[in-house]
């Protein structure tokens, strides 16, 4: 848990660290981070948002291609709630009702409601909520969404969810405090992706 925790204060380091020592193979190291965050609901503590506003600031630095980065990571987002997806339509029921170890059954709860609210925009709103967006493909396919209906969702959500976040990095990037604290900017990205999660709780206590 301290090593997960010094991970996410750290990020920066960590990143700067696999492109010197890997090399081109951090592409395929980015694809099976954001691919296990969103593919499997037993991971949603790995990186998401702030990995790809970070990998955006090291393409700003030449450090690593842009249009590689998002056709990695974009695809590994789609394979992800894919995969998550298919699970959820096969062994769904036993993670609903808490058989399944690992998976907190109030996250499954949450993701329920949420879907039930939002329909099938749930996939695209959910990939800027963390833990919600590993559990929402997931939801979907216990729910028994149409495979095709969706696949429109997901393509759409990951295009727009690798691609703003990218953008965002990639322009902060060129910014000389940016790259001077990027510790600070992961923080700060890691803040604003749970603040509308932390809202909704204050609001449920409220009520």
């Amino acid at each position: 848990m301290m090593d997960l925790v010094s991970l996410f204060f750290h990020l920066d380091e960590f990143l700067a660290s696999i492109i010197s020592e890997y090399g081109i193979w951090v592409y395929l190291i980015l694809f099976l981070i954001i691919f296990l965050e969103t593919g499997l609901i037993v991971t949603p503590f790995l990186p998401g948002d702030s990995l790809i506003f970070l990998a955006g600031t090291f393409a700003a630095m030449g450090s690593l291609d842009m249009v590689t980065l998002f056709g990695i990571m974009a695809s590994a987002a789609i394979i992800g709630d894919s995969v998550n997806y298919y699970i959820g339509s096969r062994i769904g029921g036993k993670a609903l009702h808490g058989k399944i170890p690992f998976v907190r059954e109030e996250h499954m709860q949450k993701t329920r409601e949420f879907y039930e609210k939002h329909g099938g925009k749930t996939i695209v709103i959910a990939r800027f909520l963390p833990v919600i967006r590993t559990f929402a493909p997931f939801v979907a396919g216990v729910a028994g969404m149409k495979y095709r209906t969706f696949v429109a969702y997901n393509v759409i959500g990951a295009i727009l969810w690798v691609g703003s976040f990218l953008t965002l990095g990639y322009f902060l990037g060129n910014i000389a405090f940016v790259r001077e604290n990027l510790e600070v900017m992961v923080l700060a990205i890691v803040a604003l992706s749970v603040l509308p999660a932390v809202i909704g709780l204050l609001r449920n206590r409220k009520k």
